[in-house]
């Protein structure tokens, strides 16, 4: 158990006798006083008390008044009141102004040692939760999003200065690009970061099941509603939700998020009870918006209040030169967290790498390097340790220049399917994304070229998020 500093102020000199012994030998440094002035001479900010039992009546003051003193000087302290005349009023008036409890005399002492037990426990928490928030807030630090291509820094710099402002965001890109990543970033740098992020994916969640999740029910609301529940916007109050695959949403509870986007006020399921939140709303989707509106499958005025501040998360293969540093990054992660001593990737297997065309992005490419690390162990890796789709004649083809098929063979439609996707990407990358120069080099129709590029998905993401950018 680990040892802790407590302090008893009590002008009862029985009391503070047998309350030390007790404390003394369940292994905690224990200093007494009988006045407050003798009290004070054992604080300084450099010699910290974990609790405090304090008597409310003292000869020289009173003891809710060195709470706060205490408070004060070690925020995290934890306190007990002891009083000779106990009331719900004074007892609410201590806990009010910071005591963990509040116990009147005579007392019995296995409840106070329970109670000192349990206020110790209580700041333990405290302290776990508050270094648990620190690390969590440094992880989502713009600094800890890997890259150095163009289209990310844009996309970090248009994420920056949002994180200041309470606008809803629409969060776009591919599955796997790091949309959630993007929203917890928005949120830990911004100023509601101490309140709660509470994330929700429309699309796993049944239709039925989804309104229920989003603005809570009430008791008998509906078959198994047993009780009274929070919906995930209550939960996020004073703080930000959320919600990822937004273009899954049902019509009927998309005219209902509106509402709530609108009057910032809801009713649960079965409530005629309205409840405000103050919620700051970010969504994401993978789907084309802006489309599903044409289709008549999204509301427009809906999409118009999401899509305040459009933020456009480029694909893997639009920042190829970010591809090393997310693989040496992955990689080290997991030797350091699986004790593993892969050294590197051999130039042979990161040319495959950068030139595959990664459909499901940073996602796939974390699970890649776990397999990696898991499997291989040791070394570096080569091109014989990457599965046969990485290692295809295609992928390696782009960077050196010659072909390669494996001794167990390769699957030609995807290599010939990959080794076009790498044509097509270097061609437009060589003409900073235009697709008529693109499409010169390549000695295709411009029509056919973006065809080619709408089938695959090859979205030209530097353009489109200068676009963003210029129009935030």
């Amino acid at each position: 158990m680990k040892t802790s500093r407590v302090l008893i102020l009590d002008d009862e000199s029985t009391l503070r006798t047998a309350l030390f012994r007790l404390l003394d030998r369940k292994g905690h440094n224990v200093v007494t006083a009988q006045k407050i002035d003798e009290a004070k001479n054992f604080c300084a900010p450099d010699k910290k008390f974990d609790l405090a039992i304090v008597d409310l009546n003292l000869p020289d003051g009173d003891g809710m008044e060195f709470m706060t003193f205490l408070k004060q000087l070690y925020p995290e302290i934890q306190v007990i009141i002891l009083t000779g005349s106990g009331s719900i009023d004074l007892a609410i008036k201590a806990t009010q102004q910071g005591a963990y409890h509040f116990l009147t005399k005579p007392f019995n002492v296995e409840e106070l040692i329970s109670l000192v037990d349990k206020a110790l426990d209580h700041k333990s928490l405290q302290q776990e939760n508050i270094q648990l928030r620190q690390e969590i807030t440094s992880k989502y630090k713009f600094t800890q999003i890997i890259g150095e291509s163009q289209s990310i820094k844009e996309c970090l710099s248009l994420v920056e200065r949002v994180a200041d402002s309470d606008s809803t965001v629409l969060v776009q890109g591919e599955s796997g690009t790091g949309k959630e990543l993007i929203a917890r970033a928005i949120h830990y740098n911004s100023p509601r970061a101490k309140g709660p992020f509470i994330a929700i994916n429309c699309g796993a969640i049944p239709s039925e099941l989804l309104e229920s999740e989003l603005f809570g029910h009430v008791k008998g609301a509906f078959t198994g509603a047993i009780a009274n529940r929070a919906g995930r916007f209550e939960l996020a109050d004073e703080g930000t939700l959320f919600l990822d695959e937004i273009g899954d949403l049902e019509p009927s509870l998309q005219v209902k998020l509106l509402r709530a986007l609108q009057e910032k006020k809801f009713e649960p399921v079965g409530s005629t009870k309205t409840v405000s939140v103050n919620v700051r709303v970010i969504t994401a989707t993978n789907v084309d918006l802006e489309r599903a509106v044409e289709e008549g499958k999204f509301r427009e005025d809906l999409y118009y209040r999401l899509n305040v501040i459009p933020i456009q998360i480029p694909a893997l293969r639009e920042r190829k030169t970010d591809i090393p540093l997310l693989l040496n990054h992955f990689l080290n992660n997991f030797n350091k967290n699986k004790t593993k001593t892969i050294s590197g990737f051999s130039p042979e297997a990161m040319n495959c790498l950068i030139n595959y065309a990664w459909p499901g992005n940073i996602r796939e490419l974390e699970n890649l390097v776990e397999r990696l690390s898991i499997l291989k162990g040791f070394g570096e890796v080569a091109p014989q340790d990457l599965p046969a789709k990485y290692k295809s004649a295609a992928a390696c083809y782009a960077e050196t220049g010659s072909i390669d098929i494996p001794e167990e063979g390769l699957d030609f439609n995807n290599a010939v399917d990959q080794f076009e996707n790498a044509l097509i990407i270097k061609a437009l990358e060589k003409t900073g994304w235009n697709k008529n120069q693109a499409a010169m080099l390549l000695r295709l129709n411009r029509t056919t070229l973006v065809e080619k590029m709408k089938k695959k998905g090859l979205k030209s993401g530097a353009e489109t998020s200068e676009l963003e950018i210029g129009n935030a």
